[in-house]
């Protein structure tokens, strides 16, 4: 019978399987990230997806889709592996709060609350990396537009900015929306992966942990889905004080939103969706697929 690790070697554990998970979701899905937020920064610039991405493409090249791509791998590796390990912390507590034992296998709800819970601390690790992210990826869009009069093209000269014009409180510029889009969507996003593991299992007769590849692929992709089509708008909000902060003293999150819709509409909260959906399957599935496999593989090298 396998041994339960220790829960500080859980933890490494589940933090170098995030950190893993979170490498294969950025090299998967990394330009069309950078399509959703140049749509949700500048609606109005661009008729759709496409146009957004042929149009990044004959103004920089490839390397322009790609831009932001090293602040991108920390956003991503920092937020999952802080939020799988946490995730893990957090099933412990729900286990004590439903007076649960520690070996007790908690359901798909359970789980989706943990991994809620999880989101709100992987927050304060993602804002500021995906802040030089989201700068980096709308440069040109900015020069372009007047905004800006040279472009930082770099992830330290975007930093030493950052630094110069609003100190070290200026990283969390979007720590509101990104906290309110998190825990809700992180709900939606662990709950739906859960639930499409558990209907796998019971098809396939085999454990959550078995059921292969492309089926936790599948799964990773459906929870990803949920968790866009939730939190988008809030998603959109984060993204316009992250890069408008860049040249003027930005409203918050709710002075932000009703600008927004008051003045752009309901689409303009929703430009960018069809790249974020398009990009959350094979982004997500990587994701979740690098993470149950370098955990599994982690876990019988501890068990051997």
């Amino acid at each position: 019978m396998a041994m339960s690790p220790h829960p500080a070697v859980q933890a490494v554990i589940d933090l170098s399987a995030g950190a893993i998970g979170g490498m294969a979701c950025v090299f998967s899905g990394q330009s069309l990230d950078t399509v959703k937020v140049k749509m949700q920064s500048f609606p109005s610039l661009y008729r759709g997806f496409l146009h957004c991405l042929v149009s990044t493409y004959r103004q920089v090249g490839i390397r322009g889709l790609y831009r932001g791509t090293t602040p991108a791998l920390m956003a991503n590796m920092g937020e999952n592996s802080v939020l799988f390990m946490c995730y893990g912390f957090c099933q412990e507590m729900v286990r004590r709060v439903c007076g649960l034992d520690r070996s007790a296998a908690l359901s798909d709800i359970q789980k989706a609350c943990a991994g809620s819970v999880a989101s709100f601390f992987s927050s304060f690790v993602l804002c500021p990396t995906e802040l030089v992210k989201c700068r980096l990826q709308v440069m040109n869009e900015m020069a372009t537009s007047g905004k800006i009069s040279s472009t930082h093209t770099s992830v330290w000269s975007v930093i030493k900015s950052i630094m110069k014009a609003e100190g070290p409180s200026g990283f969390f510029q979007g720590l509101t929306p990104t906290i309110a889009r998190e825990v809700p969507g992180y709900f939606c996003f662990f709950g739906a992966y859960e639930f499409c593991r558990s209907v796998f299992s019971k098809r396939l007769q085999c454990s959550k942990d078995d059921i292969g590849g492309v089926p936790t692929m599948l799964s990773g992709g459906v929870g990803g889905a949920c968790l866009w089509l939730v939190i988008y708008p809030m998603d959109c909000v984060k993204s316009r004080i992250q890069v408008m902060s860049m040249t003027q003293s930005q409203a918050g999150f709710y002075k932000t939103f009703t600008h927004i819709f008051r003045t752009e509409g309901v689409r303009a909260l929703y430009s960018g969706l069809t790249p974020t959906m398009i990009r959350t399957f094979p982004a997500n599935g990587a994701l979740f697929l690098g993470y149950e496999a370098s955990r599994k593989l982690m876990m019988s090298q501890f068990n051997s």
